[in-house]
């Protein structure tokens, strides 16, 4: 049923409180593929005319601070991966890293189609009310977005509520 799991991964112990459940699903279901992904955000710095002869940034500063900043995160979240991998040790799995640049939940859910994702497996936070509003959530944004199944894991300590 389950051939391709996706795995979205922030770099948080909260993200990788999922392994134990990816692990089983990949074992009881006949996993062949586990892809852990990365979702790195552009940088968005001001930009603006200087007026009192103090220092702004201009277009092209901050074009080039923008892509070396993008570079090092994006080099910084594949090393972050490539030690998921090395920890993980998912028997006869194909495991995949897979870093990807834009706004989480459009590119997490973008990805799961353009490449076969059966199943995503992601962690949340378990905010409720007025924080979850204030905050939003990323997981709950791609289970509403994606077309396949999400399985949506509560990080431990957890707070029940609405």
């Amino acid at each position: 049923m389950y051939r391709k799991v996706m795995v979205p991964l922030d770099g948080s112990e909260l993200a990788e409180c999922v392994f134990p459940h990816v692990e089983s699903i990949a074992k009881g279901c006949g996993v062949s593929t586990v892809i852990f992904v990365r979702v790195v955000e552009p940088a968005q710095l001001p930009v603006g005319t200087v007026t009192d002869g103090g220092g702004t940034f201009t277009e092209k500063d901050a074009a080039r601070i923008r892509k070396e900043t993008d570079s090092r995160n994006e080099k910084a979240a594949k090393e972050y991966l490539d030690q998921v991998i090395r920890q993980t040790k998912y028997d006869g799995m194909n495991l995949q890293a897979e870093v990807i640049t834009g706004k989480p939940a459009e590119r997490l859910a973008d990805y799961a189609k353009k490449n076969g994702v059966d199943l995503i497996v992601i962690a949340t936070h378990g905010r409720s009310g007025v924080s979850r509003w204030v905050w939003g959530s990323v997981a709950d944004r791609v289970m509403r977005s994606a077309c396949v199944p999400v399985l949506m894991v509560r990080a431990p300590g957890c707070i029940p509520g609405i």
